[in-house]
């Protein structure tokens, strides 16, 4: 059985790997390369802000999940990590 620590790992590796890009490396003319942002994408957490799932604050490195955040974010861990019978 999988530890939420597993889980959070992979989510945290899908996420990189859905908001990564493929480009040229720099240091290996000719070989490609997949890059992402350590951080989350600005777009993506100023369309969570939008859809009052999220609450930022100005240069905080951190935000807060509001309700509606947290409903979401629950149903997608159920989706992507179902329980087992």
């Amino acid at each position: 059985m999988e530890n939420i620590e597993q889980k959070i790992e992979d989510v945290a590796l899908l996420s990189l790997f859905l908001s990564g890009w493929e480009e040229d490396s720099r240091k290996n003319p000719g070989e490609k390369i997949f890059r992402s942002w350590k951080g989350y994408k600005f777009e993506a957490l100023n369309k969570l802000e939008q859809e009052n799932c999220i609450v930022q604050y100005g240069a905080a490195k951190s935000v807060t999940l509001t309700p509606t955040g947290r409903e979401r974010a629950e149903k997608i861990a159920t989706k992507l990590f179902p329980k087992k019978k």
